[in-house]
This record gives C-alpha cells, sequence and structure tokens, in this order.
C-alpha cells in the first residue's frame, strides 16, 4: 500500500508540474516583454525551460515507468509520456515563434494526461479484479491472488 501512496504523490506532483510547464510555455510568448519589468526574466532563460523538462522527465520516469513494471502493466500511460517528451524537445529544438508555442504546450499536457491514466490504472488495478485488467506476473500478497 505504501508503494501506491507513493505512485499517487508523484502522478499527483507530475500532473501538477506538466500543467504548469505547459502554461509556462503558452504564456510565456505572449508576456515576453512585460516578464522583465516584472522581475521575472528568468522564465525565459532556456536553461530554466530545460530544468522543467529534466524535472518532468524525472517524475515521469519515476512514477510512469515504475508503476508499469510493478502494478499496472499497462502501456498507454508509456506511450502518451514518450509522445509529450517527444513533442516538448521537437518544440524546443526545430519550431520557432507560434509553431512552438502551440506544440510545446501540447507536449506538456499530454505528460499530464499520461500521469493521470497512470493514477487510474494503478488505483483500478490495487482495488478490484475487472474486466480489462491486464494479466501480469502475480506476486504473493497481490489482491488478485
Amino acid at each position: 500500500m505504501n508503494s501506491k501512496r507513493r505512485h499517487s504523490k508523484l502522478d499527483h506532483i507530475g500532473m501538477t508540474a506538466s500543467t504548469l510547464c505547459a502554461l509556462h510555455c503558452a504564456i510565456v510568448p505572449l508576456l515576453l516583454t512585460f516578464l522583465p519589468l516584472a522581475g521575472l526574466g528568468f522564465l525565459t532563460n532556456p536553461l530554466f525551460e530545460w530544468g522543467m523538462i529534466a524535472l518532468a522527465l524525472l517524475l515521469g520516469v519515476s512514477s510512469i515507468f515504475m508503476a508499469y513494471f510493478r502494478t499496472h502493466r499497462r502501456a498507454l500511460p508509456l506511450l502518451l509520456l514518450l509522445v509529450g517528451f517527444a513533442l516538448i524537445i521537437l518544440g524546443h529544438v526545430y519550431l520557432h515563434l507560434w509553431a512552438e508555442a502551440i506544440v510545446v504546450p501540447a507536449g506538456g499536457l499530454i505528460i499530464a494526461l499520461a500521469h493521470f491514466l497512470n493514477y487510474k490504472f494503478v488505483e483500478k488495478c490495487n482495488t478490484e479484479p475487472h474486466f480489462f485488467h491486464l494479466k501480469h506476473n502475480r506476486r504473493p500478497g497481490h489482491i488478485h491472488d
């Protein structure tokens, strides 16, 4: 049960961080000229943005990969996590202006969705057997034994 609580907290942090990342990427281009006046110029620093991406990656790997291997074995959160990061990297490296301002926040929201689905799958797997539950390696003490 302690593992479930840890995954739940990581998914909540991941959903929040990914949503904030998406908002940051959507709003910063609009407020670019006002941020230095408000003392928030650091938000436009590329190191800050790559730091947020690294944080989201760390949370995603810690939460979604571990829940996949230990609990639910559902690939959808993993796939969404990879798609989200691919969009963020694509947007930051290859796109500019409006294309970047659309693609990067979409990637952040997809990562938030991955955390949400991961949270739901962990919750569902640990409560009761259901028709759509994927068969996975059974461990002693697992709810389905």
